[in-house]
């Protein structure tokens, strides 16, 4: 059971890092370094679980995957501080606050204490730890030496550190949201790095209370198993308050890739019409929607720009009476005025494959009080829900009752 809780902590912290992995694309420290944290500490996690340690232990140097997830853990620390350090603006500000400066030269001394530290951590890991046998579990293998104690007292200084910068600049800047998402995650954020606060220092005291005082294996083993627990509790919890703030996001991307869904063949049959009209040809629906060009928020933007060009050239192909005949023949529809367009487009789709275009054009489609591309994408899904149900034989039918009607009724010779 308690195996699992490790592979689940190292899967959900997984997660997370890559579905925050398009940060590295831009030049963006802040979400790089957010990124990095996640990263290395989903390295760390995995070098805990028994399957990752059982392939390390394969390298001929004993207990070096305690050393390994001692070297990711660092650098995810390093990458956390930065992250809040870029979190308050630039560092020219005229007047900034005494606990933004205090985080700022924190963040900046991480790097060269970090590097001192990997290479201390080495040090002492080949000289002063007894590893004549491996260990299954490396603290409470290690209890009670003082090689171990001092190697993870300097360990844990790094996470002493973080924690407890973090920690205060989260708490105070969930206390300082606008929004509830923001507050709450911020605010289980800094919880986390309360309960990290509390993880390193009962460790420290673990480690060298098994030193100075006498203390059974079982009871370093329950010890070290519960704040194992809690560790993987708080990484939890610090999923948790990642996630919350981006749910938001999470919603308007899903509900955009769901709007490229329902319009695609309404744009694919416009752009394939009129080759030039989209900046890059288009493909088939999946691959449309699983592509990583552009954003999707861009795309749609892009796609409804494409449909409004394309229905413009449409203009000089459709005949006069047909936007009216389909508005006629529409008008019992449950949507009547989207309905109307669609029919519109698709007959004049098949009148721009048959005839050639005209000098002039005929008169637009009705002006919708649009005030962004939402609510622009929101009346093309309707247009291309109605779309997709028109077959060729009904935009024929409509081409022909708008030519007649162009005509008139033959006179009566009668």
């Amino acid at each position: 059971m308690f195996d699992f809780f490790k592979y689940l902590t190292a899967v959900v912290m997984t997660v997370i890092a890559v579905w925050r992995f398009p940060a590295v694309r831009y030049a963006d420290a802040h979400r790089r370094a957010l990124w990095g944290g996640y990263a290395g500490f989903a390295v760390a996690l995995w070098l805990y679980t028994p399957a990752a340690m059982r392939v390390v232990d394969r390298i001929p140097v004993v207990d070096l995957s305690a050393l390994l997830r001692h070297f990711a853990s660092t650098a995810a620390i390093i990458a956390a501080l930065t992250y809040v350090a870029t979190s308050y603006g630039k560092s020219s500000e005229t007047v900034v606050p005494r606990h933004v400066a205090v985080s700022r030269w924190i963040a900046r001394a991480s790097y060269k204490a970090g590097a001192i530290g990997v290479t201390l951590l080495t040090i002492l890991f080949f000289t002063v730890l007894d590893r004549t046998t491996p260990s299954h579990s490396f603290l409470i293998d290690h209890a009670g030496e003082w090689g171990a104690a001092v190697y993870m007292t300097v360990f844990y200084f790094f996470p002493f550190i973080t924690t407890a910068v973090c920690g205060y600049q989260w708490t105070r800047a969930a206390r300082q949201a606008e929004n509830t998402s923001m507050r709450v995650g911020l605010g289980l954020m800094g919880v986390s790095m309360g309960m990290g606060l509390v993880h390193t220092v009962a460790r420290v005291a673990i480690l060298w209370g098994a030193v100075m005082f006498p203390l059974s294996s079982s009871t370093v083993e329950l010890l070290v198993d519960a704040t194992a627990v809690w560790m993987n509790l708080l990484f939890l919890i610090v999923a948790a308050g990642a996630s919350i703030p981006t749910t938001r996001a999470a919603a308007a991307r899903w509900k955009t890739w769901c709007t490229l869904y329902r319009i695609y063949p309404l744009w694919f049959d416009l752009v394939e019409a009129f080759p030039g009209t989209s900046l890059y040809p288009p493909g088939s629906r999946l691959g449309e929607l699983i592509h990583m060009r552009v954003p999707s928020d861009v795309r749609l933007d892009r796609w409804t720009q494409d449909i409004a060009d394309a229905c413009e050239k449409l203009r000089y192909y459709a005949p006069k009476e047909l936007l009216f005949t389909t508005e006629d023949m529409t008008a019992s529809h449950v949507d009547p005025e989207p309905a109307a367009e669609a029919y519109w487009i698709k007959a004049s789709l098949q009148a721009a494959d048959t005839a050639q275009a005209s000098r002039y054009a005929v008169g637009p489609l009705k002006a919708k009080p649009f005030v962004d591309t939402d609510s622009e994408a929101a009346w093309l899904t309707r247009v291309s829900t109605v779309y997709s149900h028109i077959t060729t034989t009904q935009a024929r039918t409509l081409l022909e009752q708008s030519a007649e009607a162009e005509i008139g009724p033959l006179p009566n010779n009668s």
